[in-house]
């Protein structure tokens, strides 16, 4: 039997307790439908250099970071997701329906962390996150757009404890496993009349997490973090009304999911006792993805009308770049702000109504305030606008004004339409590292 210190326990157990919270639904806000509103501390500076350290909730990005603060540490997050996707559309097989209107919804995202400094080069840590997740709703459910998609929801609870090891003052490695759970609804229309049809279902997957940071020079640290791909098998049931139900297998059916790995890269550079440079750098898998099949128990597909029903996603890579600085205005205050580019895996051939994702700038400000009368603690705020480019979405056969070439078009119906979208999130953060004072921000590096 395995004994834990009871430091540790109530540092797991506390870290843990978040899942209890991670019932919120989501709304994507980074490429494809990942999430990256882990960090209060990141989110301040767009996430620049994150993957590097400065705050314990970078080892969400790379767990070797948590070599950076000794001792006992925990930290709880929370984002909140204020997004807008107005739909606009010039031609529709169902235009007599409603216009589309906004679909964004609103989301709160937790995050926990926790980490605990066995010896001189032993830390221990646990992450508890949400790392995809989707929360889509039309005003309406007969909308011109339901063609091309209606409400739609997904959740993630993914749970990451890892190791790290520091060898030197230089470098410190880590490694982690992923234990993650999905849970996904999808509302399918069928047909020309307002007929909808519910996929429900879930999963476990595993994967593993691995990074390192180097600290080459005083003030210089660079983060390399990894986060594995998870392939998921969700099981659950197909639901349509009764008058759709002969030209389809209704009942027990699964689908497989292959969502991406990542690789994300950091630098923070102090160029003077007060100032930092931070960079980053992210690469998403989001093309192994590929097309999603609805099955049968029995491995044959599901089918509408003879045909297979399946889920065309079809995306590109992502990456991400961002930019960003640090400023120590005393030891109370530390403010940041940066800017990042994110390149959507989702591009106009496959783009839907229910994923209007497209190219997207990140502008974000944040600080930090440590009270002096309260010994280890300090609060993280972060705020980010995200401008994300008008968006076309395209479907359907050429003869109703369609673009057939999209793979989730229809054989009957047609839409052409917009999106424009933008969304405003606002984070915060506590922090506690017990037993000591808050360790000042630039001891995070090399002196």
């Amino acid at each position: 039997m395995i004994k834990v210190k009871g430091g540790m326990k109530s540092l797991l157990l506390g870290c843990s307790s978040v899942a209890l919270v991670l019932t919120a639904t989501v709304a994507a806000h980074a490429g494809g439908f990942a999430l990256r509103e882990q960090s209060a501390y990141g989110q301040g500076a767009s996430f620049a250099g994150i993957a590097a350290g400065g705050a314990l909730s970078s080892m969400y990005w790379n767990a070797a970071t948590m070599t950076q603060f000794s001792g006992k540490n925990v930290e709880l997050g929370l984002s909140g997701i204020m997004p807008n996707a107005s739909h606009s559309y010039s031609r529709s097989s169902l235009a007599a329906f409603s216009t589309p209107g906004d679909s964004g919804l609103d989301a709160l995202v937790p995050n926990s962390y926790g980490s605990i400094q066995l010896n001189k080069n032993v830390w221990l840590g646990l992450a508890v996150n949400a790392p995809f997740g989707l929360g889509v709703h039309f005003p309406q459910v007969n909308a011109a757009s339901s063609g091309s998609g209606n409400s739609a929801e997904v959740k993630t609870y993914n749970f990451n404890p890892s190791i790290a090891y520091k060898f030197n003052d230089m470098i410190s490695v880590a490694l982690g496993f992923q234990a993650q759970y999905i849970k996904a609804s999808y509302d399918a229309f069928l047909g020309t009349q307002p007929r909808i049809g519910t996929l429900n279902g879930a999963d476990w997957g595993f994967g593993w997490t691995a990074g390192v940071t180097i600290t080459p020079m005083p003030r210089t640290t660079i983060g390399i973090g990894y986060r594995s791909a998870i392939d998921h098998t969700l099981s659950g049931t197909w639901d349509v009304p009764a008058a759709v139900a002969p030209a389809t297998q209704p009942g027990s059916v699964n689908l497989g999911l292959k969502l991406p790995d990542t690789v994300t890269v950091g630098l923070r550079h102090g160029l003077t006792d007060r100032l930092t440079l931070l960079a980053g750098f992210e690469w998403a898998n989001w093309s192994r993805i590929g097309t999603s099949r609805l099955l049968q128990p029995n491995g044959n597909a599901v089918t509408l009308s003879g045909a297979a029903v399946t889920f065309p996603f079809q995306y590109q890579d992502g990456y991400y770049y961002s930019l960003g600085g640090e400023y120590v205005i005393n030891p109370a205050w530390t403010v940041r702000a940066g800017i990042g580019y994110e390149k959507s895996p989702i591009t106009d051939a496959v783009r839907t109504t229910r994923i209007p994702d497209a190219d997207r700038m990140w502008y974000s400000v944040g600080a930090s305030y440590k009270p002096a009368f309260i010994k280890g603690v300090t609060l993280d705020l972060g705020y980010s606008f995200i401008d994300v480019k008008s968006a076309t979405v395209c479907m359907g056969p050429t003869a109703a004004g369609g673009c057939p070439s999209n793979p989730w078009s229809s054989a009957t119906l047609a839409y052409n339409g917009s999106v424009k979208s933008y969304i405003n999130i606002i984070s915060v953060a506590l922090r506690y590292q017990f037993g000591a004072d808050p360790a000042p921000v630039k001891q995070v590096y090399l002196k």
